[in-house]
């Protein structure tokens, strides 16, 4: 009897060894991953076309959504009139006045200063038959305010003159052109915006997702597309905790892809320095022994592998 029951006792002790046994494992498991572009919408619009398919590749410049641009159309149309505004009455302010405009300015001149001329012969006549007491003080002093009238048109159409001629103030050209500059920078802010309603593959790779479809109306900001960069694929993986401090950017590991017999060479490009789970301070000696690291290793000649498969990266335990 004793014999019968030593077996089962056994291998529940061996069960409870293997237990208390916090080696950690010597493999960092993760997946193969590509940079993944994702591209966004850049106003809130309805998408009018989507050229290329999921799962087809794409090269950098090439169309994959179409935003309407009804919207943004109208408003670069305005903004170029306000530009071809701003442009006209600076070339104005630069070019001066026509010489039409010149040849009234004195014309109105002459004109004022016949009207001076014969309003002061009057004047001067009336005062004369004032003193004679041939007429009324009141029709001298009519002539005499109209004497004064005729020198003030005089002024004011000497001074239009001078000015048409002179050209304009240094300030007002500065000014003119400091509204043409605001204008060309608005022009180019709205086509800027224009451009962007049209998604274009910023990467060569491949397109792996349109989470829209053709007719949707998407909010700002939100991921139209996303592309697989055609770049070498890299090992992002967790590394255990008990290997963390032997990690260095540039270290070399076997890294091993689910489906090839033979492993990669890998080298560490990053490392997290926070661990993926709780902090090591909330931890006691065993728990810590759980902290994973995030890695990513990079892989050479693995530029045919499909992204997302499993892998391993083997380490050595020291």
């Amino acid at each position: 009897m004793k014999s019968v029951w030593s077996l089962p006792f056994l291998v529940l002790a061996l069960m409870l060894l293997a237990g208390c046994d916090h080696r950690p494992s010597s493999q960092a498991l993760g997946t193969l991953e590509r940079d993944r572009i994702t591209l966004t919408a850049t106003a809130n619009e309805i998408i009018r076309e989507m050229p290329v398919a999921e799962g087809q590749p794409v090269t950098a410049g090439e169309v994959l959504v179409r935003l309407d641009t009804t919207r943004q159309a109208a408003t670069l149309a305005r903004a170029k009139a306000e530009q071809a505004k701003a442009a006209a009455y600076l070339l104005r302010l630069t070019n001066g006045e026509r010489v039409e405009d010149i040849a009234a300015a004195k014309a109105q001149l002459e004109q004022a200063n016949a009207r001076l001329t014969d309003a002061e012969k009057t004047y001067v006549r009336r005062e004369s038959l004032v003193r004679q007491k041939l007429i009324s003080v009141a029709e001298r002093d009519t002539a005499k305010a109209e004497r004064d009238s005729a020198r003030a048109q005089v002024a004011a159409a000497r001074e239009n003159f001078t000015k048409l001629t002179r050209g304009e103030r240094i300030e007002d050209i500065q000014q003119a052109q400091a509204e043409l500059e605001a204008a060309k920078a608005n022009v180019a802010l709205q086509q800027r915006i224009f451009n962007d309603l049209t998604v274009v593959a910023t990467r060569d790779g491949i397109l792996d997702s349109l989470p829209y479809n053709l007719g949707e109306r998407v909010p700002m900001s939100a991921v139209v597309a996303v592309i697989q960069a055609s770049s070498q694929p890299y090992a992002r993986v967790y590394v255990p905790e008990p290997y963390r401090v032997a990690l260095q950017p540039g270290s070399t590991a076997k890294v091993y892809v689910d489906g090839v017999s033979e492993p990669y060479e890998g080298t560490l490009r990053w490392i997290a320095t926070e661990p993926a789970f709780t902090p090591y301070y909330a931890l006691n000696e065993d728990d810590r022994a759980r902290l994973v690291y995030l890695a990513e290793f990079d892989l050479s000649d693995a530029g045919s592998l499909p992204s997302g498969v499993p892998v391993q990266v083997e380490m050595s335990f020291e």
